[in-house]
């Protein structure tokens, strides 16, 4: 079966092995004649972002770069790539590369049109209604990993450096208005990335399945989600030119953003807090913090992980052997056993704990976390305690 198809959910969507060249077209059917290009430092001269900067401008499209910002993207990139998107006369944005570079892509995008501090638009309550949607440019996003699913997210995710807290930062027309998913784009990740960003769609899927609420369009894209995971994710770290699982990888990244509307959980309200205050990769401590966090949610969830263990075709379908995948994919992939393997050390611990009880994901858990109770979570994590 050909893994190329036209999408209209949850957005326009272009998928398949060299698609990237209907990129200029693309722009120009969005009014784009003068696109930024949006990417981190990392991408920034990487060989596939030069040729797409060169393929928009043999198209006489007035392109240029944008890469000066950190992989956890703060408050001053932000100024620094709206500095140059209104110095270069930009009219749009092509948001390139993994998480930091699309989301960054469509902040840039977002508040560009904007009066008011981003901060004022924070995903808080109907603060989203502050903005004024007219002062918002379009938006074409390429993602280059597949883990984060941010280019069919409606928010994007900021640093603020005043206080080391992940802002969500949302609006509905922050959604990509066209997104270009080509899996030959995925094929230069270096192993641990592909591993971290794999795990990292794996979690979405995971938590929106597991967060309490009836929603089951959420739970259906879920489990596919990790289906393909299971099936795809140890090929594409083992065979990094294998197009048919980075396709699925691909996929199962667009399907754990657009499940994770029914919410998220522990796993993501302590790495936004760890990731801020370590800089760590996002989807390595995410899948770090895996199966610490399955544990401690069991009582609440093993029904629902016993019919996804059957889904999934497990030998002996339970909360067992689903938590055998999971160390089995997490080692098979190169994912460490503990925070401490990342970097991470004991003291922010109270810290972390106060962070991650207030963090939007939190709500999401299956069970209510506690500072106490996260210390203790944290702490299992950090020493490698399952």
């Amino acid at each position: 079966m050909s893994k190329t198809a036209n999408w209209n959910y949850p957005t326009s969507v272009r998928f398949g092995a060299g698609r990237i060249k209907e990129l200029p077209a693309l722009c120009q059917s969005l009014g784009m004649q003068r696109p930024l290009l949006v990417t981190d430092r990392g991408l920034g001269t990487a060989p596939i972002t030069i040729a797409t900067l060169a393929l928009l401008q043999d198209a006489g499209l007035g392109a240029a770069i944008f890469s000066d910002l950190k992989p956890n993207p703060v408050g001053a990139n932000l100024d620094a790539g709206l500095a140059a998107y209104h110095a270069g006369k930009h009219d749009g944005v092509v948001a390139f590369g993994g998480g930091s570079g699309l989301d960054m892509g469509k902040l840039i995008a977002f508040m560009s049109g904007q009066a008011r501090p981003v901060w004022d638009y924070e995903d808080v309550g109907d603060w989203w209604t502050r903005a004024d949607p007219r002062g918002i440019a379009p938006i074409i996003a390429v993602p280059t990993t597949a883990g984060t699913g941010s280019e069919v997210g409606r928010a994007g995710i900021l640093t603020d450096e005043r206080t080391h807290t992940k802002r969500i930062i949302f609006h509905p027309q922050m959604m990509p208005k066209i997104v270009i998913s080509d899996p030959e784009l995925t094929v230069g990740m270096p192993a641990w990335v592909t591993a971290g960003t794999g795990m990292d769609a794996f979690s979405h899927c995971l938590e929106a399945y597991c967060a309490p609420g009836f929603h089951p369009l959420a739970d259906g894209i879920a489990v596919e989600g990790m289906r393909l995971v299971q099936q795809s994710l140890v090929r594409a770290v083992r065979q990094p030119d294998d197009l048919d699982a980075r396709a699925d990888m691909l996929a199962a990244a667009a399907m754990g953003a657009t499940a994770f509307q029914k919410g998220l959980g522990g796993m993501h309200a302590l790495a936004h807090p760890i990731g801020a205050l370590y800089d760590t990769h996002h989807g390595m401590t995410n899948a770090t913090l895996m199966p610490y966090v399955l544990k401690f949610n069991r009582s609440a969830i093993e029904e629902r992980i016993t019919r996804l263990a059957a889904y999934l075709g497990l030998a002996n379908p339970g909360f067992d052997s689903f938590l055998d995948l999971v160390m089995r994919l997490r080692s098979d992939t190169g994912v460490p056993h503990s925070l401490a393997e990342l970097g991470v050390d004991d003291g922010k611990t109270a810290l972390i704990a106060q962070m991650a009880v207030v963090d939007p994901s939190a709500g999401g858990n299956p069970l209510p976390l506690s500072e106490a109770s996260v210390s203790q979570l944290f702490s299992d994590a950090l020493h490698g305690r399952l």
